[in-house]
């Protein structure tokens, strides 16, 4: 899944992408989206780019790094 450009999308289809991406599997030994995350909530850490202000990889790579 490609995150939709910030100047070809809006606010809401963002939003949804990254909702979508991040959505619980409820199969945590597999999927291990909790544990990149830990445990905050998706939609805030990717705030910045729901509002369009810095790209999803960018923020991605932030919590990649541990910077969150």
């Amino acid at each position: 899944m490609t995150p939709p450009k910030i100047d070809q999308s809006s606010e809401e289809e963002r939003r949804a992408f990254v909702l979508n991406a991040w959505r619980c599997l409820h199969d945590c030994e597999l999927c291990g989206k909790c544990r990149v995350l830990r445990g905050k909530d998706a939609e805030t850490l990717y705030s910045d780019y729901i509002e369009g202000v810095r790209s999803y990889m960018e923020i991605t790579l932030e919590i990649r790094n541990n910077n969150y």
